[in-house]
């Protein structure tokens, strides 16, 4: 079976997690990192070796929405992302609406113990994880 990619996008970094094969869980990948937030030859190209290494199916792409449900620059930015995406890997590339997976994966890490260092490390890694694991969890 063919596994399920989870991204966070932000302005500087990109949160990866990983489905298992049977689409039941969601892991913290990796974090894909970027100097200028419109230099994004790079992470398409980690992407799209993540797709192959992994033999991934599909793309869950978290949204960013405003609290009122409307879509925000932080939003169109994402669709750009999502079309480059869909153009670059051909692949299925789903949005999944991310409303407060960042606030609920600072509380994890916190209830964790991990240091305040420390999360920066693996935030958006476990945002992209929530996301999925909604996914996962709708199928």
């Amino acid at each position: 079976m063919r596994r399920i990619l989870g991204l966070d996008y932000g302005t500087k970094t990109v949160g990866v997690a990983l489905s298992d094969e049977l689409h039941i869980t969601a892991q913290p990948l990796e974090t894909i990192t970027r100097k200028d937030a419109n230099k994004l030859r790079k992470t398409y190209a980690r992407i799209e070796e993540l797709v192959k290494e992994y033999n991934v199916e599909k793309i869950v792409l978290g949204l960013p929405k405003n609290m009122n449900n409307t879509v925000g620059e932080r939003g169109e930015d994402t669709l750009s992302f999502r079309d480059a995406l869909v153009r670059r890997t051909g692949l299925e590339v789903i949005l999944w609406d991310e409303r407060l997976t960042t606030v609920a994966s600072e509380k994890v890490l916190m209830e964790s113990g991990v240091r305040r260092e420390n999360r920066k490390k693996v935030i958006d890694q476990i945002a992209a994880s929530m996301i999925l694991q909604g996914y996962l969890d709708s199928l």
